[in-house]
């Protein structure tokens, strides 16, 4: 588990730890198995809890991540949209809804082919929120951000025809490496990102 998941996963832990002591239902048995790793059980749990109490935020917030966890994202959306409907000043939300919109976008087997540019400019939106919430100082939001611009910009480039569609995809492409700067500014020693920007920079080379 990176470092930003280990925040948000205490996160959940402490915004939940006060009402989950004093409830020694569904939602503790939960919690008590995410403590574990044990997403599946946890999905188990929560969704009793989530059936027993709607619309509680951090039932949802757990239920979301332990979708998430287990590669449900369709699941994992509907939850974190559902959350976002009861609080919707939770950056991390937003976050996880778009991390899990993008692998749908990423994975045609998952979706339709004709919904995939929804799913990538949904991702998109949902960082750019999750960003507006927390700060331009979280780089990872910047960083997922920016692999969300790379990702549809590669889509977007196989099915280039027109000068008018090579300039939106160059957009981006150059969206991505304003993104990816931003995490440099804060991190400049970070060689992932700067092999990222090569990266894309010969996408748009590629386009020219």
């Amino acid at each position: 588990m990176n470092y930003f998941r280990r925040t948000i996963f205490m996160l959940f832990v402490f915004s939940t730890q006060v009402s989950v002591a004093q409830n020694s239902g569904y939602d503790k048995l939960g919690m008590q198995a995410m403590m574990k790793g044990d997403y599946k059980a946890a999905v188990g749990q929560l969704e009793k809890a989530n059936t027993k109490s709607p619309n509680n935020a951090n039932v949802l917030k757990m239920l979301g991540y332990s979708y998430y966890q287990c590669g449900n994202f369709e699941r994992s959306i509907e939850t974190y949209s559902q959350l976002i409907t009861v609080k919707p000043s939770d950056y991390s939300a937003y976050y996880y809804r778009g991390k899990a919109r993008q692998n749908v976008a990423n994975d045609p087997k998952e979706s339709l082919n004709q919904m995939r540019e929804n799913f990538y400019l949904s991702a998109i939106k949902d960082f750019t929120k999750a960003i507006e919430l927390n700060g331009e100082e979280d780089t990872q939001l910047l960083q997922n951000r920016a692999l969300a611009y790379k990702d549809y910009a590669i889509y977007r480039s196989y099915k280039v025809k027109k000068s008018a569609e090579k300039k939106e995809v160059i957009a981006l492409f150059n969206s991505s490496i304003a993104d990816f700067q931003k995490v440099l500014v804060i991190q400049p020693l970070r060689k992932d990102i700067i092999n990222l920007v090569d990266y894309v920079k010969a996408q748009i080379t590629s386009l020219k």
